[in-house]
């Protein structure tokens, strides 16, 4: 493959050298990881910044309706949007449905909108662990909003926050409960609460479980990243359409204030180092997977289960053989 030549068509907003090359970072492969490295240094020149805007939600709050809608409002005003959706991956098989594309059949027929479903592959955090990477490369192809929909609301969501520059967490109406034993971390990460579904018979219900929202929101500990009034909670309607504008508009405003106070550049720096150490650690747990040390770790463990030796000293040995 030439990599050189599959950067200068990514750059160049070639759909399918973007599809191939996002197809390149997600791959495993040990060769392939690195051409991927070349790739995304031979891209990463051009300087290019997309709003990334990282989506999350309970399950059947219609997040793909959101996506569809919102990207569809934003096409309207000449911005190209890319979409990179995570999917859940099962357990058991490994395999994933990958079905968000299907669901955004109006958005996928645009040109200036790319859609990319990927597997989790049991990654925490709610996105793949190579969705960063694909973000960069949607960037050095030009688009100027990704949204990053992810598996939907857990204990390890806040990943998404770590590479994105706005997040979203959109709510149903009286959809409370639910939330009640993630909502704290994942409300102190959210710039902005939607409550989707604020149409027909639901209408009256949005409106007080946004108010209701807008309240616990105002008990939160100021973030110093945020103007006056933020984080806020607004109603949308992916099917009429009703509050995109103001979520737009929001989403704006915020931005602009944070690129004029000098917080974006510094979250995206805060963000690349996260990165670093967080492939640092990935790097560092794949020397357990070698044969060698895999025998010595099932030799001690088998020591471990049996009584004749200690968790802790098992753990003090192994990480003296590995000289750690």
């Amino acid at each position: 493959m030439d990599i050189q030549d599959l950067a200068k068509r990514v750059i160049a907003g070639e759909r399918r050298a973007l599809a191939r090359a996002i197809t390149l970072v997600e791959s495993g492969r040990a060769d392939h990881r690195a051409q991927a490295v070349e790739l995304l240094e031979a891209t990463a020149p051009e300087g290019r910044q997309a709003l990334r805007i990282g989506l999350s939600g309970t399950p059947g709050v219609g997040k793909s309706t959101f996506i569809e809608a919102f990207g569809m409002f934003l096409i309207e005003k000449g911005l190209k949007v890319a979409v990179l959706a995570v999917d859940p991956s099962s357990a058991r098989s490994g395999g994933s449905i990958l079905g968000d594309k299907t669901r955004m059949e109006s958005l996928s027929r645009e040109k200036n909108a790319f859609i990319r479903p990927s597997p989790s592959q049991a990654q925490m955090g709610g996105v793949a662990r190579r969705t960063r990477e694909a973000v960069a490369l949607c960037e050095a192809a030009g688009f100027d909003v990704v949204l990053i929909e992810t598996v939907g609301v857990g204990q390890s969501e806040t990943m998404v926050a770590e590479m994105s520059d706005l997040f979203l967490l959109l709510l149903a109406p009286a959809g409370g409960d639910e939330l009640q034993g993630v909502k704290r971390g994942i409300m102190e990460i959210a710039d902005l609460i939607l409550v989707n579904k604020a149409d027909g018979p639901l209408k009256e219900t949005a409106m007080r479980t946004c108010a209701d929202y807008a309240g616990a929101l105002r008990l939160l500990r100021k973030r110093v990243y945020d103007p006056e009034g933020f984080p806020k909670a607004l109603m949308v309607s992916a099917v009429t359409h009703d509050g995109l504008p103001d979520a737009w508009e929001a989403m704006t405003e915020l931005t602009d204030w944070r690129r004029a106070e000098g917080h974006w550049d510094k979250r995206r720096a805060a963000q690349a180092r996260h990165w670093f150490e967080e492939d640092l650690r990935i790097g560092l747990l794949s020397v357990l997977e070698n044969p060698d040390t895999r025998a010595r770790i099932e030799s001690l463990g088998t020591q471990v289960a049996q009584g004749t030796l200690s968790a802790t000293r098992a753990a003090e040995d192994m990480l003296a053989h590995l000289k750690l």
